[in-house]
C-alpha cells in the first residue's frame, strides 16, 4: 500500500532574508500558509511585518531564502506575474481611483486579470459588468456599484479593496493591516467575511493586523516577529501563553497573560 504524505502547503517561506543597506529588515523567517487557513503576522512596530509581505509579493526581492507556492518558487518573480499565479494583496492604505465607480474599479481589476486589451469599439464599462457585480454582491456593496469611489465611507473602500483583491480568484490572500482605520464593528464584520471566504473558497490567507481581539479569535495560527526575527509561532493559546510575547508584544494585565491591545 502506498503511504499517504500530507499535502504541503500552499505557501512556504523559508529562511528569508531582506536587507535595507546594512539593515536585516527580515532575518531569517520562515512560515506555512494553507489552503483555507488564516495566519496572522503580529510584533511591534519596525518588525519586519510589512517588508516580509512585500518580499512574497514581489514589491521587494529577498535577498536570500525561498518563497515557495504550491510548491514552486516565486521568489524574485515580478508582481504582476505573481498575482497573475493567484495571488492577492490588498494594502495598508486603499488604492482604488476616487473618480471611478465603485464597479469600475473592479472591472479595471478584472480586465488587468483577464489580460483584456481595449478596442475602440468596446467600452471598458461593458467588461466583465456581470463578474464585477458578483464580486460586489459577495461584499456586500451591490447597492453601492454605481457611487464614486471619492464619496465613500473608509470602511466601504476597505470592503471594496477585497473585491480587488478577489478579482484574480486567488489561491492565497496577502492582507496589509486590513481593518486599519476602521470601526470595531466594521473590523469584526470584514474579518468574519474573510473568514468565511478562505474556508469556503480554500484560499489562505497571510494578514497582518493590530487588532489583536480579531487575531486571537480568528487566526489558525500566530507568526509573530521582533526586530526583522521570528521569536514564536503557534496557535493562539500557545502564542497567548508564551512569555516572550507577552514581555515584548502583549504586555501582561494578570498573571494568564491576557493580551492588551498594541499598535503594531
Amino acid at each position: 500500500m502506498t503511504p499517504q504524505h500530507p499535502t504541503a502547503p500552499l505557501l512556504q517561506v523559508r529562511d528569508l532574508l531582506v536587507r535595507y543597506g546594512e539593515t536585516l529588515a527580515v532575518n531569517g523567517v520562515s512560515l506555512d500558509v494553507e489552503a483555507g487557513k488564516l495566519i496572522a503576522i503580529i510584533g511591534p512596530n519596525g518588525a519586519g511585518k510589512s517588508t516580509c509581505f512585500n518580499a512574497i509579493s514581489g514589491q521587494r526581492p529577498p535577498n536570500a531564502g525561498e518563497v515557495l507556492l504550491d510548491g514552486k518558487s516565486i521568489s524574485g518573480l515580478l508582481p504582476e506575474t505573481i498575482f497573475s499565479l493567484g495571488v492577492g494583496r490588498t494594502f495598508q492604505v486603499t488604492a482604488t481611483v476616487p473618480t471611478m465607480t465603485v464597479r469600475e474599479n473592479v472591472q479595471v481589476a478584472l480586465i488587468s486579470y483577464h489580460r483584456r486589451t481595449f478596442s475602440p469599439w468596446v467600452s471598458a464599462r461593458r467588461l466583465y459588468r456581470e463578474e464585477a457585480d458578483r464580486l460586489l454582491e459577495l461584499i456586500g456593496m451591490t447597492g453601492q456599484r454605481d457611487r464614486a469611489c471619492g464619496v465613500l465611507a473608509y470602511g466601504d473602500l476597505k470592503r471594496l479593496e477585497l473585491a480587488i483583491a478577489l478579482a484574480n480568484a486567488p489561491r492565497l490572500l496577502l492582507m496589509d493591516e486590513p481593518t486599519a482605520g476602521m470601526a470595531p464593528a466594521e473590523r469584526n464584520e470584514l474579518m468574519a467575511l474573510v473568514a468565511r471566504l478562505a474556508a469556503d473558497r480554500g484560499i489562505g490567507v497571510l494578514f497582518t493586523e493590530h487588532d489583536i481581539d480579531i487575531v486571537f479569535s480568528l487566526a489558525h495560527r500566530i507568526v509573530v516577529m521582533n526586530r526583522g526575527q521570528l521569536l514564536a509561532t503557534g496557535t493562539p493559546d500557545v502564542i497567548r501563553a508564551d512569555p516572550r510575547v507577552q514581555e515584548i508584544y502583549l504586555g501582561r494585565d494578570d498573571h494568564t497573560g491576557s493580551a492588551e491591545k498594541q499598535p503594531s
